[in-house]
């Protein structure tokens, strides 16, 4: 029974949903018919009859393009000119530029800390004279570093000076270009490095070029090598006369324990408190600073 009465509920509402479905189109073919012009079909051809035809007209001819504001005015000008300067020209850089100059350098200073100035020979005789004590890390690395710095600011400085005057402040002024300021402070650098060069290590570097008028004209990639081994030279001639008292210490502290036959006793530790007590007596270490700042030629 109730089965039944569902059936005759679905149809009935499909009944209902057909009849709504009839009116709607009914509703809008009337619609359509409203929509059409008075006198049916036939007038509208009449209508269409009527119209003009319309005639395609030429384009019109294009217009010459406008002459181009003078600059600094608002009128039109002729024989106006651009101009692009790509440097050369004397003026005070920007800050964008400075600034990528001194990262450039920070970037490359410890090479030319290393390659251009007195630090080569001054930390080589430094850590030389450390091994000639019989220290391996007294004084650190860190401590012989910084006194190497500081000695090669002070021997460097009249260079840096005149390098300062002759090529940086006239750069950030704007009196000279980049150009002309590599070149005045290449000059005193060049000049300080040919004074401590040694010939022979200049000659060396100088037969792969042609022959220069004088030692100043020679190229940077020639002085830089030769200024270089003349500094490790130097210095390892510097360490040879440093070794030598220390030399002669543990040669008498182990001939004197081979004597009394303390065979198993390490000389190195016998002899360590004499060479500090040696050093310190006669200030050592000024010796040696005092050595090697009148080692280079001014």
């Amino acid at each position: 029974m109730r089965r039944l009465q569902v059936r005759v509920g679905h149809v009935v509402g499909g009944l209902l949903v057909l009849a709504a479905a009839v009116a709607l189109v009914q509703s809008s073919t009337s619609g359509r018919a409203g929509a059409l012009p008075p006198g049916g079909p036939g007038s509208t051809q009449a209508a269409s009859s009527t119209l003009t035809p319309v005639t395609a007209q030429s384009p019109a001819a294009p217009q010459p393009p406008a002459q181009p504001l003078a600059p600094g005015t608002g009128q039109t000008g002729q024989g106006g000119s651009v101009s692009v300067n790509l440097g050369g020209s004397l003026g005070k850089p920007s800050t964008s530029i400075t600034i990528i100059i001194g990262l450039t350098l920070l970037a490359v200073a410890p090479s030319l800390l290393i390659l251009l100035t007195s630090f080569t020979r001054i930390i080589i005789v430094l850590s030389l004279t450390r091994q000639a004590l019989g220290l391996q890390n007294v004084p650190p690395n860190q401590v012989l570093a910084g006194l190497a710095l500081f000695l090669t600011l002070f021997v460097m400085g009249p260079v840096i000076s005149q390098v300062n005057a002759q090529a940086v402040q006239p750069y950030l002024s704007g009196k000279i270009t980049a150009s002309q300021a590599y070149s005045a402070a290449e000059a005193p650098i060049k000049t300080w490095m040919l004074k401590q060069t040694q010939a022979d290590d200049l000659a060396l570097f100088d037969k792969a070029n042609p022959k220069p008028p004088s030692p100043q004209a020679l190229p940077m990639s020639a002085v830089v090598p030769a200024f270089a081994l003349s500094e490790v030279r130097t210095a390892f001639i510097i360490g040879f006369v440093i070794f030598i008292p220390f030399l002669v210490i543990d040669l008498v502290v182990s001939s004197t324990l081979m004597s009394l036959g303390m065979m198993m006793l390490p000389p190195s530790l016998v002899s360590l408190p004499f060479k500090l007590l040696l050093f310190v007596m006669v200030n050592g270490w000024a010796l040696v600073v005092q050595s090697l700042i009148t080692s280079f030629h001014t």
